[in-house]
């Protein structure tokens, strides 16, 4: 089991502000067209962070598959209007996408902040036919964090089932995650998850199961913030159960440029939003 040195001291900001360093690719001319903001800010439950964003295809179908991409930060930053070309980006391949908010640490800690993700989870099943999107096609994504979040998501659908979401995940695309990141070292970490009442079970390598959708899972060689090891660990775990794994590690990339290179302005830096849409497409659950 990898320790202490799975997570590294997070070399960003430590808190988010009016400035964002997502602020270059959020520039209308350096993201993704054919797509609208159907919703900006909407509440999935109460409070000043349980607010969402809808992207869409410019031509909805009426049942368009549907992505909930969750935001990376260390679970105590991140705006969901700091990820607007993620959203563009996936809505320009046909999903309609959901960028909830969910509540930081101090304010919270584990797992108070995967509660949050599963609420506005259970928003997207009784209302994004609204939206144009189908219920039943239903895919998570996350960076660093975020990817963390989706991925428990997946794994225990308790999170959703004691919010009253029934959705059923069709498979999870993971960028940079921390996934086996325990005896807890760091204090970013100690923050979110030093209170756990039982800690190994706070670590997605210990929870895999054969019930586990099939997940893309990916990393830069250059990740020296959450190293690529967590990667490695869970798809080999996953694989042990009998799940479908797409594995991926992008050379010259590191923590951030994984899911800047989503975006249009970036894409050039590594084929990712290429392999994850097309894994998803491999599962037959875009039809």
């Amino acid at each position: 089991m990898l320790g202490a040195s799975a997570v590294a001291p997070a070399l960003v900001p430590t808190s988010a502000s009016a400035l964002s360093l997502m602020d270059p690719f959020n520039v209308a001319s350096a993201m993704d067209g054919g797509v609208v903001k159907l919703g900006d800010g909407i509440a999935y439950a109460g409070g000043p962070r349980s607010l969402l964003d809808v992207y869409s295809p410019q031509n909805p179908t009426g049942n368009a598959p549907v992505v909930m991409f969750i935001y990376g930060g260390a679970w105590k930053m991140g705006e969901r209007w700091e990820y607007e070309f993620v959203g563009r980006a996936l809505a320009s391949r046909g999903f309609v996408t959901v960028i909830p908010d969910y509540r930081l640490v101090p304010e919270v800690a584990y797992p108070a902040f995967l509660y949050d993700c599963a609420a506005a989870a259970a928003w997207i099943e009784k209302n994004i036919g609204a939206y144009g999107g189908d219920k039943g096609k239903f895919f998570l994504a996350g960076h660093s964090a975020g990817a963390y979040n989706a991925v428990m998501l997946a794994l225990d659908p308790a999170y959703m089932r004691d919010v009253g979401a029934g959705l059923r995940v069709s498979g999870v695309a993971g960028l940079a995650g921390p996934y086996d990141f325990y005896p807890f070292t760091f204090g970013e970490v100690q923050d979110a998850f030093g209170s756990a009442a039982n800690p190994e079970g706070t670590q997605p390598v210990k929870i895999v199961t054969p019930e586990a959708p099939p997940m893309f899972l990916a990393s830069g060689i250059n990740d020296m913030i959450v190293k690529p090891v967590n990667t490695h660990n869970l798809s080999e775990k996953l694989r042990e159960a009998g799940i479908a794994v797409d594995e991926r590690y992008y050379e010259s990339i590191g923590h951030m440029e994984i899911v800047t290179s989503l975006g249009a302005m970036m894409r050039w830096r590594a084929p990712v939003l290429e392999h994850m849409i097309g894994f998803f497409a491999s599962l037959n659950a875009l039809a």
